[in-house]
């Protein structure tokens, strides 16, 4: 487990997920600000903490974003941030506890993979504020929260993916597109379903058989874990080999190996980001991003911590959609001249039926 450290306020951080086992390190350090707890401090009683997944915070995506999210509502409230990394699955209730033994009175959790750990330490702690990015704290599927001072942090980002999906079947030159994942959770496939749904609506309205590689609904590519490296690259390898001409990979950093896989294709082949834009996160590779799929971690973030430091704690689940801009579709960029006359203004067309309903875009969110 990495140190604890206090961030500047104003700073930017970034990574993935699951990955090597790593022993737990030194317990975080006391910081100036104490905090009352629950939420009702309010200003500088509270005090906001944030615990990665396995990959700390440099991913240029996931848990950058929290981290961006929880960095802003501090810098508001003017308090500082303490933040902890974790290395492995084995770190997060190891670290949750020495949040809590910090004196935290808002921990926001960065991904499912936090979730059975985080409901634990919630549970314990009653009076401390929980948010938790992209799981809905429900371990036995009952439909109800299994701790009440969890907020769960959910982005149905089937329906940006859809318009990705859309958009890349109408760019292709091959007639295939492609997508691999991490891990096939709910939170990975949840892109791929709709990425998949998108293609097919493209073929059905344009009369086209444009063919998706990497998955079909129930089995697809994976990496098998959410680190950059080999196993990424020889994924999207494989997908590109099948003369793939746009990819999306799903997992934090294994976008990398697409990059790679795209180098040595020695083809001109468009990459499509997830979380955040790609584009702006990791600019030296700005040529190669079609689009990206957004989640809106950073506001949904910031607004869920800066409300419960002003003392107003909601645990209702908050699920981003098109509809209320939790998550997009990021601009074509430097692909803007690239693309078709009316691709642009098809996006808006169907953009707007999905949230008339007039389309709908299945997921696990919605089932």
């Amino acid at each position: 487990m990495k140190k604890l450290r206090k961030p500047v306020i104003g700073g930017v951080a970034a990574v993935a997920m699951l990955g090597a086992l790593a022993a737990c390190g030194e317990a975080p350090e006391e910081s100036p600000e104490s905090g009352s707890g629950g939420g009702e401090g309010g200003g500088s009683d509270y005090k906001p903490c944030i615990v990665s997944d396995a990959g700390g915070f440099d991913d240029r995506s996931f848990n950058q974003l929290g981290f961006e999210g929880i960095t802003q509502a501090a810098d508001e409230l003017g308090v500082e941030v303490t933040e902890v990394e974790s290395n492995s699955q084995n770190d997060f209730a190891p670290n949750l506890e020495n949040l809590v033994a910090e004196g935290c009175t808002g921990i926001v959790s960065v991904g499912f993979a936090l979730s059975a750990a985080t409901i634990e330490s919630a549970n314990a702690n009653p009076e401390i504020d929980y948010f938790l990015i992209d799981d809905a704290a429900d371990a036995d599927f009952d439909g109800e929260k299994d701790a009440e001072n969890v907020k769960p942090l959910l982005y149905n980002t089937a329906e940006a993916a859809f318009l990705a999906g859309y958009a890349a079947a109408d760019f292709s030159e091959t007639g295939k597109v492609g997508t691999y994942g991490g891990e096939p959770f709910p939170t990975v496939t949840i892109f791929m379903d709709g990425f998949r749904q998108g293609v097919e609506y493209y073929n059905e309205e344009k009369g086209e058989n444009v063919e998706l590689v990497g998955w079909d609904g129930e089995n697809g590519s994976f990496t098998g874990g959410f680190e950059e490296g080999p196993a990424a690259t020889n994924t999207a390898t494989q997908i590109l080999d099948q003369d793939v001409d746009v990819i999306m990979p799903v997992g934090g950093p294994i976008y990398e190996g697409a990059v790679t896989a795209i180098a040595d294709s020695n083809r001109d082949v468009a990459l499509i980001g997830v979380d955040a834009d790609l584009f702006e996160t990791d600019p030296d590779i700005g040529d190669l991003v079609l689009t990206s799929v957004q989640k809106g971690m950073d506001v949904s973030t910031y607004e869920a911590v800066l409300a419960a430091g002003e003392g107003s704690f909601d645990g209702e689940p908050y699920v981003g959609t098109l509809e209320n801009e939790g998550v997009g579709l990021a601009p074509f960029h430097d692909f803007e001249s690239q693309i078709s006359d009316s691709l642009a203004g098809e996006l808006d067309d169907v953009r707007q039926q999905i949230i008339d309903g007039e389309i709908t875009v299945e997921s696990y969110l919605n089932q």
